[in-house]
């Protein structure tokens, strides 16, 4: 790099920090760019998809609470976004009989039938935002991502 290049790049970014934090911004922003298209024909949002595919993973019904902690991006209306995804009949909403206070959310076999469906285009979505780099790279990327995250997890995460 040229004395002339490095002074413009170190004037652009007031930090490493400020340059490494508005890259992974601008990655997020492309990335996500894909996704939502995708998403979109399925008439989805990522967070609606991602409560979904917890859902099935659990098994059972889960308290909308522990469902909230447990989304990869915080939703500050999980009600709404509940509230949408059972108009669809994609899931279904139950009061816990331990706990009257506490609603327990199930996904439908309509919710199960489209993540079903969305599978192999989800997969040609993931291979088309990364598919570019190898395995070895993806690794490396995934590894840098949680020792940045790690420090502002909350204990007990399951992204720890």
């Amino acid at each position: 790099m040229t004395p002339a290049a490095k002074r413009a790049s170190a004037r652009r970014f007031d930090s490493p920090q400020q340059e490494a934090y508005l890259a992974l911004w601008r990655t997020y922003d492309r990335l996500r760019a894909i996704e939502d298209e995708l998403f979109a024909r399925f008439d989805l949002t990522a967070q609606q998809y991602n409560l979904l595919r917890l859902l099935r993973a659990a098994h059972e019904p889960v308290p909308t609470l522990a469902l909230a902690e447990r989304l990869v991006s915080r939703a500050p209306d999980v009600t709404r976004m509940l509230d949408k995804l059972e108009e669809r009949k994609l899931l279904t909403r139950t009061r816990s009989e331990k706990d009257r206070r506490a609603v327990l959310v199930a996904i439908s076999d309509r919710g199960c039938e489209l993540l079903d469906e969305i599978a192999e285009p989800l997969r040609a979505c993931h291979e088309r935002q990364l598919g570019h780099m190898t395995a070895a790279d993806l690794r490396s990327l995934t590894a840098l991502l949680k020792a940045a995250r790690e420090p502002h997890e909350a204990d007990g995460s399951s992204w720890k």
